[in-house]
């Protein structure tokens, strides 16, 4: 999962001229979400939204989190983020399927909800063509990633197949080389008694 996070003075999101949701201080979010993201990608992206501690507190900067402040969290779906460039192109491959992706969004925002308050979680419209409007304080943005984990893509490109843990390749590597270690002498024996044959004669 990726998501873009601004803290902002105040943002909104519209829908063929009209206005469908807005907040005034707090954050808005643009959430791209990939084919390999799992509830483990999400409950991490979750937690980081809601604890970054992206305002001041006093006159002392960054020490408050939007739950902190008791402020509001507009969320924007946006597969675009999962794009990857083909020359002068975007392509789209790696964005979760239409269905599946609003699944998992929705998901996303019950998790944020029941983490925080349901009334200070904004969202969208999913799938609709939106114009977006933001007033960043600071401006203020992060960058934030949650890569899949390498076992659940790798059991992604190859379903079925057993994927090994670190300890059984460190066992089979171990094995490996006791292996080559026992051929090798075994190889520097004959060659002794090779040369053993020859001095004799």
């Amino acid at each position: 999962m990726k998501a873009v996070i601004q803290r902002v003075t105040q943002a909104s999101v519209s829908v063929d001229g009209e206005i469908i949701s807005s907040i005034g201080r707090g954050l808005c979010v643009l959430l791209g979400i990939s084919r390999n993201d799992t509830p483990k990608e999400m409950e991490y992206i979750v937690r980081k939204i809601l604890n970054l501690r992206l305002f001041d507190d006093n006159g002392q900067r960054w020490k408050k989190s939007v739950m902190d402040k008791q402020y509001e969290v507009l969320c924007v779906s946006q597969f675009t983020l999962c794009s990857v460039l083909k020359g002068n192109k975007p392509d789209f491959h790696c964005a979760m399927g239409g269905e599946e992706s609003e699944k998992f969004y929705q998901t996303f925002l019950e998790k944020m909800r029941t983490a925080y308050k349901p009334e200070a979680i904004k969202d969208g419209k999913f799938a609709a063509y939106m114009q977006v409007h933001i007033q960043n304080d600071g401006p203020v943005t992060i960058n934030l990633e949650s890569t899949p984990s390498s076992n659940n893509q790798q059991e992604k490109q190859n379903p079925g197949k057993k994927v090994k843990s670190s300890s059984e390749e460190n066992g089979e590597r171990e094995n490996s080389v006791q292996e080559q270690t026992a051929s090798n002498l075994t190889e520097q024996v004959k060659g002794l008694k090779l040369e053993n044959m020859d001095s004799a004669s």
